[in-house]
C-alpha cells in the first residue's frame, strides 16, 4: 500500500494524496499553502503558514460532496491565482480528494469528466471516486457542458463509469468460449441511461 505515503502532482499548484503522506517537511518541501481535507475525523494539521479547510463529508455513495464542488474548485483557483499551491487530501487519496481534483479539472482546466478522470489517474492511479460521487461527477459534468462524456453502465460487479468497462474490454484477455458468453454483456453493454 504504498499509495498511502505517495503525493501526487496534479498540476504546478495542485497535489493529492491520503492523510498518512502529509508531513511538514513534505509540506514545506512541496510549498504547500494551503490544505484540503475531506475526512470526516482526521484533524487538520496545524502547520504555520498553511491555511486548512475541512469538507466534511463521508466516503460514501449516498454523501453530499456535490454541495461542495464548485466552493473547493473556486478556492483552488483563487489559491493558485495567488501564487499559492494546494493539497487535497481524503484517507486514502482514492474518492473524496481524487473527486475534488477532478472537479476543479473539469470547471477551471474545461476538461470533461472522461478527460478530467484519466488524467487525475495517470498521475495518481490507485483513484477510484465511489458511484455516488460518480453520479454527482456526472450531473456537473451536464450542468457545465450539457452533455456527458461518462456514464453508468451495468456489468458483472453492478454498475461502474464506462471508463471502467472499456479499460477492461482492453486488458481482459478472455480465456474461454463460456467465459465470453458468461460476461460479454457486461464488457460490452451499453448505457441504459445517462445522468
Amino acid at each position: 500500500m504504498a499509495y498511502l505515503t505517495q503525493i501526487a502532482e496534479i498540476t504546478d499548484y495542485l497535489f493529492l494524496c491520503s492523510a498518512t503522506a502529509i508531513t511538514r517537511q513534505r509540506l514545506s518541501l512541496l510549498g504547500i499553502t494551503h490544505i484540503i481535507n475531506c475526512t470526516l475525523d482526521v484533524p487538520n494539521l496545524n502547520v504555520s503558514g498553511i491555511q486548512s479547510t475541512q469538507i466534511h463529508v463521508d466516503d460514501h455513495p449516498q454523501a453530499q460532496l456535490y454541495l461542495h464542488f464548485d466552493r473547493v474548485a473556486d478556492e483552488i483557483s483563487t489559491i493558485a491565482s495567488r501564487g499559492g499551491k494546494v493539497i487535497v487530501h481524503c484517507v486514502a487519496g482514492v474518492s473524496r480528494s481524487a473527486t475534488l481534483c477532478i472537479v476543479h479539472l473539469m470547471k477551471y482546466h474545461r476538461m470533461t469528466l472522461a478527460k478530467a478522470h484519466d488524467y487525475v489517474a495517470k498521475r495518481r492511479s490507485v483513484i477510484r471516486p465511489n458511484n455516488g460521487f460518480w453520479r454527482q461527477l456526472i450531473d456537473y459534468e451536464r450542468k457545465l457542458y450539457g452533455r456527458n462524456s461518462v456514464h453508468l453502465v451495468n456489468s458483472n460487479v453492478g454498475l461502474v463509469p464506462n471508463l471502467y468497462t472499456d479499460k477492461a474490454r482492453h486488458t481482459v484477455s478472455v480465456p474461454s468460449t463460456s467465459y465470453s458468453r458468461a460476461y460479454g454483456r457486461a464488457f460490452n453493454s451499453r448505457p441504459r441511461y445517462s445522468y
